[in-house]
């Protein structure tokens, strides 16, 4: 990283790998936006480019990690959170960003989400929400919503979903807000704000899949989606994120939801070690009269 990058004085898109262009994603997903948004909203945030991870797992959204100039990590499906865990133990000065998709983050990585939201882990992770399995054909996902057409639920999905802001709060975290890839200034402010929080931290963006999702549920194009999320988004700040949950085609609420302070892990470790390690105080010297009786 040079100097001049880590100092801030530069544009966002000077962070993109232009070697490995052109990219994977489809016309009309909308990773392009929510890339565009999390550089603007790291720019905006001041960090040090040099302190800066990202931490990727498997799918659509994953790949972000090897299109952006910043130390970066492309791990195994699901194992995006423990990677950036030891990442953050191992260097705590680093400011470590997951950035993933729904199926990788709370499906098979779904255990490692909720502890490291237990453990209050200073972690930054994005989470673009498509419904559907993106990369590997279009399955349905925990997040899928209760009967939207799949490669793999034609008839419609009816397995119940996760709602992951309140999977989140109820986990722990200390920072939830949701957005859809239309909402680019707010999704750009969000960045920023989980940046400089401490401790785990979640940004969700509902993000447009035309090719297999929306194709599927009478949203063929991007802009489709896009039309629809400009139609039946509801910004609530600090809604119950008990009611926050997104059914097939219906309203979706959007907002910053929870914006807390707790103990990060690595103060908390840092408290107890200190006091396990601390020098035992010396034992009071013994008086005449003690050293005498003996």
């Amino acid at each position: 990283m040079t100097q001049e990058y880590s100092a801030g004085r530069y544009y966002p898109g000077e962070l993109l790998r232009e070697d490995r262009m052109p990219h994977i994603w489809c016309p009309g997903c909308g990773m392009g936006s929510i890339l565009h948004g999390f550089l603007n909203g790291l720019h905006q945030s001041g960090l040090p480019l040099d302190k800066v991870a990202i931490v990727s797992g498997i799918g659509c959204a994953g790949r972000v990690a090897g299109y952006v100039k910043l130390d970066s990590f492309h791990t195994t499906h699901g194992r995006a959170i423990p990677f950036a865990t030891g990442l953050k133990l191992a260097n705590p000065e680093l400011k470590v960003i997951v950035f993933s998709g729904d199926g990788d983050l709370v499906s098979i990585g779904g255990n490692h989400f909720i502890h490291a939201a237990r453990r209050n882990m200073d972690l930054t992770v994005i989470l673009v929400n498509n419904f559907t399995y993106g990369m590997t054909g279009g399955q349905f996902g925990p997040t899928t919503p209760l009967d939207a057409r799949t490669a793999t639920s034609r008839y419609g999905s009816y397995e119940p979903t996760f709602n992951v802001p309140n999977l989140a709060e109820a986990s722990g975290a200390v920072y939830i807000a949701r957005w859809t890839a239309l909402h680019l200034r707010q999704m750009e402010q969000s960045f920023t704000e989980a940046l400089h929080k401490k401790g785990f931290s979640l940004v969700e963006v509902i993000s447009p899949c035309p090719t297999l999702y929306g194709r599927m549920n009478r949203q063929p194009r991007g802009l489709d989606q896009m039309k629809y999320y400009q139609q039946n988004s509801i910004i609530q700040h600090g809604a119950d994120t008990r009611t926050v949950g997104i059914e097939l085609n219906g309203k979706i609420t959007v907002g910053k939801f929870i914006d807390i302070e707790r103990p990060a892990y690595t103060d908390i470790k840092t408290r107890v070690y200190e006091k396990a390690f601390a020098p035992k105080p010396a034992a009071p010297a013994k008086t005449t009269a003690e050293a005498s009786s003996k």
